[in-house]
C-alpha cells in the first residue's frame, strides 16, 4: 500500500494547479470535503471547486508541513495555503490582497489511491483577510429566511418617482454567484444612466431581488435594452440559471415627509431642506440619499 505516495501526488497536483493530477490521486469514487464545500464532492464538482480557487488566486500555493501516519489507511497532513486575490471570488471583483490560511487534511487511502480527503480550516479566515464581513446566521427560522444585501448610491437626494423591481429564483448556488456578478456589473452600468438614484439587492438562499430607484418611470427601460442587466435577464426565458423571474416598475403614489435629527438638541425636524435650521437655531445636517 503506497499511502504516503498517494498523498504526495495529491499535493503535487494542487501545487502544480493541475486538477487532473489531483483527481488521478483519488480512487474512482474518491471524495473531498472541507468547510466550504457543503459536504463531499468528487469528479466534475471537485474540479470546479479547484478551478474556482485558482481563478480567484492564480498564484495559489501550498507549503506542506508535518505529515503523520495515524493508522494503516489514515494520514494527517498540515499545510499553509498562500495566494493573491487577482481574480473574481464569490461574485466580487478582485481585491488584490494577499491571503494566508493554515489547515490540515485527513486522508483515507485505499490501495495506492485516496478514498477520501477531509480538510479542516477556519472558513472565515480568507474572507476576513479580503476585507469581507463574516456574518454567522441561520439560513431559516420558521417562516423567516436570511441572506445578504448590497446597496449602491449615486449620492442624489432626490425623492424617487418610480422603483424598478427584479426578482428571480436561481437554479442553484453556482447560478446565484453568476447572477450576483451580473447584478454588480449592471449596477455599475446604472450609475451612468440618466434618472438612476440608487439600488439595493438581496440574496436569500436562491431567491434574488433588486430594487432600484429612479426619477422617471421610463428611465429603467434602458436596463432592459442595454448593458449587463439586459444580458442577465436573457437567462430567464432560456432557463440557463433561473427557475422563474420577473421585472416590474412601480410608480409612487405617496411618500411621507423625511425627518432629520438635529445633532445639537436631538429633535427630529420634518421635511428639512438643504441649509435648514432646527427650532433650536442649530443648522440641520444635509439631507441624505433617499434610497
Amino acid at each position: 500500500m503506497d499511502t504516503p505516495g498517494a498523498v504526495e501526488r495529491y499535493f503535487a497536483g494542487w501545487i502544480a494547479r493541475d486538477a487532473e493530477a489531483v483527481l488521478a490521486s483519488l480512487a474512482e469514487d474518491g471524495t473531498y470535503q472541507d468547510p466550504r464545500t457543503g459536504g463531499p464532492v468528487s469528479g466534475a464538482a471537485f474540479r470546479g471547486y479547484m478551478e474556482g480557487l485558482w481563478a480567484a488566486f492564480p498564484d495559489l500555493g501550498f507549503d506542506v508541513g508535518a505529515t503523520h501516519v495515524a493508522g494503516p489507511d489514515l494520514i494527517a497532513a498540515e499545510w499553509v495555503m498562500t495566494g493573491t486575490n487577482t481574480g473574481p471570488m464569490m461574485g466580487l471583483p478582485p481585491s488584490g490582497r494577499a491571503v494566508r490560511l493554515e489547515g490540515a487534511d485527513f486522508f483515507r487511502v485505499s490501495g495506492d489511491r485516496i478514498a477520501s480527503v477531509h480538510g479542516y480550516f477556519d472558513a472565515g479566515a480568507i474572507p476576513r483577510q479580503l476585507g469581507m464581513d463574516v456574518i454567522v446566521q441561520p439560513s431559516a427560522i420558521g417562516p423567516f429566511r436570511f441572506g445578504v444585501s448590497t446597496m449602491v448610491q449615486t449620492g442624489r437626494t432626490d425623492e424617487p418617482v418610480a422603483f424598478a423591481i427584479t426578482s428571480l429564483e436561481a437554479i442553484d448556488q453556482d447560478a446565484v454567484q453568476k447572477v450576483r456578478a451580473g447584478s454588480r456589473d449592471s449596477m455599475i452600468d446604472m450609475l451612468s444612466m440618466p434618472g438612476f438614484i440608487g439600488a439595493t439587492t438581496a440574496t436569500i438562499g436562491t431567491r434574488m431581488v433588486t430594487i432600484s430607484a429612479w426619477d422617471d418611470p421610463e428611465a429603467p427601460r434602458r436596463t432592459m435594452r442595454e448593458g449587463r442587466h439586459a444580458e442577465v435577464m436573457r437567462g430567464i426565458p432560456d432557463g440557463s440559471f433561473a427557475r422563474h423571474g420577473f421585472t416590474s416598475v412601480w410608480v409612487k403614489e405617496r411618500v411621507n415627509p423625511v425627518y432629520v435629527r438635529c445633532e445639537a438638541c436631538g429633535k427630529m425636524s420634518r421635511g428639512a431642506a438643504p441649509g435648514a435650521t432646527c427650532s433650536c437655531g442649530a443648522p440641520l445636517p444635509e439631507p441624505r440619499p433617499f434610497w
